[in-house]
């Protein structure tokens, strides 16, 4: 056996252990970056993609409903009488509205 087998050896392993090292940091950097600046960014992304999605079809439903309930009115309350069933819609939001505009709170005022 000769005396400088040992030493590639060694060198080969320390090269092994540097390369796993390295590729470990370079993963904690990955991570972190990910962490720290992707992972927030994909978030708000997809808050604000299923809110987008989720008012269009609140939006939908109002409309829907609406118009079921105009149709409802004129069919069964007020058949023939389109107007009446105006002036009944019409009426309840203008009185949401007032009930609404008087429970506001006034502005503070900046001193």
């Amino acid at each position: 056996m000769e005396l400088g087998s040992a030493e590639p050896a060694r060198a080969q392993a320390a090269g092994d252990d540097i390369a796993t090292r390295v590729a470990d940091a370079v993963e904690a950097v990955v991570d972190a970056v990910h962490d720290k600046a992707v992972r927030p960014v994909l978030l708000a992304a997809r808050g604000v993609v299923y809110g987008i999605v989720a008012g269009t079809m609140a939006l939908v439903v109002g409309v829907l409903l609406a118009i079921a309930l105009l149709r409802l009115l004129d069919v069964y309350v007020f058949p023939g009488r389109i107007w009446a069933s105006y002036a009944l819609i019409g009426s309840l939001l203008c009185a949401a509205g007032a009930f609404a505009w008087h429970k506001r709170r006034p502005a503070q005022e900046e001193r």
